[in-house]
C-alpha cells in the first residue's frame, strides 16, 4: 500500500430550502469562503489540485484524454487504439485521422486540463486572501497550473489563458489569440525559485522538477541552449539516477525511486481507484493470465521493428522497417509460430507483449487468445507491458466488476531517462554531438546491464544484442536520428511520442511511411486509415467550447 496518498477531493453542494436564511447561510454540505480562509482550506484546495493530475475530474469522456496520454500515442506510429474497431469509435476516429472538432475525447482532454488549471487558480487566489506564510503551497500551486497549461499548450496550441485574477472575477470566457508559453514559463520560473531541492512527501514537485518542466517548455519552442542548461541542472543535482532495472520503473519496488522525477501517485484500494485515467482500466489483455479486459492500447508492428539491432547492437536507424519481425497476426494459439530469431534490443520485451515470450512474469504469452482485436481490426498482434502490473505486484491490483483492472502503480510524467534524452536532443541542436552521445550511452548502458527477459529454462528469451555508440559522433544529422530513435526505444508506450513527433516537425512523413509499413502486417490497415494533414499538428479547439464562448474562442486553422 502507498504511504502517501493524494485523494480525489470533491465538494458536495446541497440546495438549501427557500427561506430568508438562504441568502445568509451557506447551504448544508457546502463550504463557505470563510470556512476555507485558513490553513486547512488551503490544504484542501491544494489536494484538489493535485487530484486533477489523474485526469478524472468531472466524469465522462475526459478519462480518454487523461494523465498518460495513451490515446494521443495511438495517433502515432507507436500504438494502436486496440480492442475492436467498433469499441470507442471516438478514439478510433482519432487513430485513423478522421478528426473533427466535435470528438468527445478531445473535449474530455480540454475539460480535464482546464479543471486542473482552475483548481490551481483556486489555491493561488485563496492564498492571496488569507494571513500566514503559504509560500510553499503557492509554489506548488503555480507549478501545477504550469503543468496543466503546458499540457493544454502542446495538445491544442492556441488556448485561452485564465489566471487567478480572471478566476476570482469568474471571467472564464477568455479569447485564444495564440500560445501562452510566457505564462507557462512564469509559473515554472516561480516554482524553480521557490520550491525546495527535496520534498519529504512523495509526489510533490521540487525545484528540479520545475527545472525539468521549464526545459520541456523551452525545447518545445526550440530554445535548445536554454533547455540544455536547465536539464543539466537536474542531471548535476545528484538527486536522480537510472534504476538498475528498467522494469522497476513500472512496478511497486521502483516507485518514487531514483529515476522518478515527477510521477502521478496512485494507490491500491481494492479496485476503487483509476490509474492515470479511467480509460487505463481497459489497457490489459483480453482474458489473459488474470481474467482482465479489454485489449486497448496495443503496440504497433512499426515499434516492434524499431528494436532490431545490427551486429554491434546498434539500432537500424534507416532500415529497421524494410522487413518485419516475426508476429502471429491472424494465427490461432494452436498454429505453429516461432518468435523472431534476429538481433533485438532487450527493451522490446519490457515494452511489447509478444507471443512465445514471458509476459511480465505471468507466463509465456500464448497468442491470439489474449488479444482482443481480430485479424480484421487494426489493433495488431501485440500487447502492452509497461502499464500492466507485473506478477508479484498483486497488492497494487484492483479489479472491477467486468474485468477492468485498476492498477495502483504510479505513472511517470518525467523519469530520469527522459531528462537524459532531452538533454541529448538539446546537445545535438546546439552542436555538442559528443555530449549527446554520452547521454544516449548512459541510457543504453542500463539496457545492456539490466536483467533480460528469460525463457522457462533460464536462457535469454530472444537473441538480445545491444551495444554503445563507441565511434565519435561527427555528423549532426546522424546524431539527431540516433537520439530520436533512442527516445522511441526507451520511452515507447509511455505517452511521449506524439509530442516528440510534433516537435521534430516530420510527423507527416513518418506517418505516411508508417501506414505503408503497418499494412504489411494488418491487411485492412491502409484502407481504414485516412491521411495525416498539416493542421493535425494541433488538435482542434473543441466545438462545444467554441459554442459556449459565444464566438470569443476561434478555431485552429484547417478545421
Amino acid at each position: 500500500m502507498k504511504k502517501h496518498i493524494l485523494y480525489y477531493l470533491s465538494f458536495a453542494l446541497v440546495l438549501a430550502s427557500c427561506s430568508d436564511e438562504f441568502t445568509e447561510k451557506p447551504a448544508i454540505g457546502a463550504l463557505s469562503d470563510e470556512s476555507l480562509a485558513n490553513a486547512k482550506g488551503v490544504e484542501l484546495l491544494l489536494i484538489g489540485a493535485y487530484s486533477a493530475l489523474d485526469g478524472n475530474t468531472i466524469g465522462g469522456n475526459e478519462i480518454w484524454g487523461g494523465a498518460n496520454g495513451w490515446v494521443n500515442e495511438s495517433i502515432t506510429d507507436n500504438a494502436h487504439k486496440g480492442s475492436t474497431d467498433s469499441d470507442n469509435t471516438d478514439a478510433y476516429n482519432l487513430e485513423v485521422f478522421n478528426w473533427t472538432a466535435s470528438n468527445p475525447n478531445l473535449l474530455g482532454s480540454w475539460k480535464s486540463l482546464y479543471s486542473g488549471a482552475n483548481r490551481a487558480n483556486a489555491v493561488i487566489d485563496l492564498i492571496s486572501k488569507v494571513e500566514g506564510d503559504y509560500s510553499a503551497e503557492l509554489a506548488e500551486s503555480r507549478f501545477l497550473r504550469g503543468y496543466f497549461y503546458y499540457n493544454l499548450q502542446i495538445r491544442f496550441g492556441n488556448i485561452p489563458y485564465i489566471s487567478e485574477v480572471e478566476f476570482a472575477a469568474t471571467e472564464f470566457n477568455q479569447p485564444n489569440p495564440g500560445p501562452v508559453w510566457d505564462a507557462i514559463e512564469a509559473d515554472f520560473q516561480y516554482a524553480m525559485d521557490n520550491l525546495p531541492p527535496t520534498q519529504s512527501a512523495k509526489g510533490k514537485p521540487n525545484t528540479y522538477v520545475a527545472h525539468a518542466f521549464m526545459a520541456k517548455a523551452k525545447i518545445q519552442q526550440k530554445k535548445y541552449a536554454e533547455a540544455l542548461s536547465l536539464l543539466e541542472a537536474v542531471i548535476g543535482s545528484g538527486e536522480y539516477s537510472l534504476l538498475a532495472e528498467l522494469k522497476d520503473n513500472f512496478n511497486s519496488s521502483g516507485e518514487n525511486g531514483s529515476e522518478s522525477v515527477f510521477a502521478i501517485q496512485f494507490f491500491a484500494d481494492s479496485g476503487q481507484s483509476f490509474n492515470g485515467a479511467g480509460a487505463d482500466t481497459l489497457n490489459f489483455p483480453q482474458g489473459g493470465p488474470f481474467g482482465s479486459c479489454c485489449g486497448f492500447y496495443t503496440p504497433t508492428q512499426d515499434l516492434a521493428n524499431a528494436y532490431k539491432t545490427d551486429a554491434n547492437g546498434l539500432p537500424l536507424l534507416d532500415t529497421y522497417n524494410q522487413s518485419d519481425i516475426a508476429n502471429d497476426q491472424g494465427l490461432d494459439d494452436s498454429d505453429a509460430f516461432t518468435p523472431e530469431a534476429g538481433n533485438l534490443d532487450p527493451r522490446i520485451d519490457y515494452t511489447i507483449g509478444r507471443r512465445g515470450i514471458d509476459y511480465n512474469g505471468w507466463g509465456v504469452h500464448p497468442g491470439q487468445s489474449w488479444q482482443r482485436p481480430s485479424a480484421s481490426d487494426i489493433g495488431g498482434p501485440y500487447l502492452p507491458k509497461k502499464n500492466v502490473y507485473q506478477a508479484g505486484d498483486d497488492g497494487m491490483r484492483g479489479t472491477g466488476a467486468w474485468g477492468e483492472q485498476r492498477s495502483g502503480i504510479n505513472w511517470h510524467a518525467v523519469r530520469y531517462a527522459d531528462v537524459l534524452l532531452l538533454a541529448a536532443e538539446a546537445a545535438v541542436e546546439t552542436g555538442d554531438l559528443e555530449k549527446a552521445r554520452g547521454y544516449v550511452n548512459q541510457v543504453r548502458e542500463r539496457a545492456m546491464n539490466m536483467t533480460w527477459v528469460k525463457d522457462a529454462a533460464g536462457n535469454n528469451a530472444a537473441n538480445y544484442v545491444i551495444g554503445l555508440y563507441t565511434a565519435p559522433w561527427t555528423d549532426a544529422a546522424v546524431a539527431r536520428k540516433a537520439v530520436r530513435m533512442e527516445r522511441r526505444l526507451e520511452l515507447g508506450m509511455e505517452g511521449h511520442r506524439l509530442t516528440d513527433l510534433r516537435r521534430y516537425g516530420n510527423m507527416a512523413d513518418v506517418m505516411a511511411a508508417y501506414i505503408e509499413n503497418e499494412a504489411r502486417t494488418i491487411s485492412t490497415f491502409k484502407a481504414k486509415m485516412g491521411t495525416y494533414k498539416s493542421n493535425y499538428e494541433l488538435f482542434p479547439i473543441p466545438q462545444n467550447a467554441i459554442d459556449l464562448s459565444g464566438g470569443i474562442l476561434t478555431q485552429n486553422p484547417g478545421y
